[in-house]
C-alpha cells in the first residue's frame, strides 16, 4: 500500500476506532464472544430529541433497523475468516472499490457503524451554528458557515433513493458528500465527522415524505457539533 494511501486510510478508520474504543464497536479483546458486534446503547433516551425526533422512530429506528443490522452482520460473519476482525478491520475487508452492489457482509457491518455514528451526531439541545474550531474549518472551506449550511441541505435533499450525507474531512479541507445505501466514507479514505441519515425510514413517522423539513430540524435543533470537532484529529 502506497504510504499517502496509508496515511488517508489511518485517518479515515480513526472515528471507528475512537467508537471502539468507548464500546460504540466491537474491538480484538472482544474476538472469543459469540457475538462480537454489538448494538450499542444509545447515547440519551429515546424521547430525548423530541419534538423533532420521537420515542416512536428512535424505538423504531433503533430497537429494529440498527439491531437488525447487528444480528445479520453476526451471523454472516460467523464461521468465515472475518468473525475475529473488528468492525472497522471487517468493512474495510468486505468492501470492493470497483462492485456496483456491496456484499450482504460489507453493507450490514457498514450500516452497524453509519447507524452508530449517526446517533452520535445527534444531541439533546444541538444544532445551531457551530462554533470554534468547526466554525473556522467550515468557514475556510466552504467560504461561511451559511455557504456549507446550503452545501449539506442540496446534497441530503438531492440525494435519490436510500443513503446517506456526510460532512467528512479530505486531507486538510472539509466537504459534503452523500453516499448510497451503507458505503462510508471511511472506505474511501476520507475522514467522517458527522452523518445524517436519509433513508426514508429514518424520517418518515415524523415527517412523511417532507425530507426539507427533516434536514433542517438536524441542522437547527441535533447536530452534535462537539461530535464532529472531536473528529477532526491530525493529518
Amino acid at each position: 500500500m502506497e504510504r499517502r494511501t496509508f496515511l488517508k486510510w489511518s485517518l479515515s478508520v480513526g472515528a471507528l476506532a475512537a467508537l471502539e474504543v468507548t464500546g460504540w464497536g466491537c474491538s480484538r479483546d472482544q474476538k472469543s464472544m459469540s457475538h462480537p458486534i454489538r448494538l450499542p446503547a444509545l447515547p440519551y433516551k429515546l424521547d430525548a430529541l423530541e419534538p423533532y425526533l420521537s420515542e416512536e422512530t428512535l424505538r423504531f429506528h433503533y430497537g429494529k433497523h440498527h439491531k437488525g443490522y447487528v444480528s445479520n452482520a453476526n451471523r454472516l460473519v460467523t464461521d468465515t475468516r472475518l468473525e475475529n476482525l473488528s468492525l472497522a478491520e471487517i468493512m474495510r475487508e468486505s468492501f470492493q472499490p470497483k462492485a456496483c452492489d456491496q456484499s450482504a457482509i460489507f453493507n450490514n457491518a457498514a450500516q452497524v457503524f453509519n447507524h452508530t455514528f449517526y446517533w452520535n451526531s445527534m444531541k439533546p439541545g444541538g444544532g445551531g451554528a457551530p462554533q470554534g474550531l468547526m466554525e473556522e474549518w467550515l468557514t475556510t472551506s466552504f467560504g461561511s458557515t451559511k455557504s456549507f449550511r446550503e452545501a449539506f441541505m442540496d446534497t441530503a435533499r438531492g440525494r435519490f433513493a436510500s443513503g446517506w450525507t456526510w460532512l467528512v474531512r479530505n486531507e486538510s479541507q472539509l466537504a459534503v458528500m452523500d453516499t448510497a445505501n451503507a458505503v462510508a466514507p471511511s472506505v474511501q479514505g476520507m475522514q467522517p465527522l458527522l452523518v445524517l441519515d436519509v433513508w426514508e425510514h429514518a424520517y418518515y413517522l415524523d415527517y412523511q415524505n417532507q425530507r426539507d423539513k427533516y434536514i433542517e430540524a438536524f441542522l437547527d435543533h441535533l447536530v452534535n457539533w462537539e461530535f464532529a470537532a472531536s473528529n477532526l484529529g491530525e493529518a
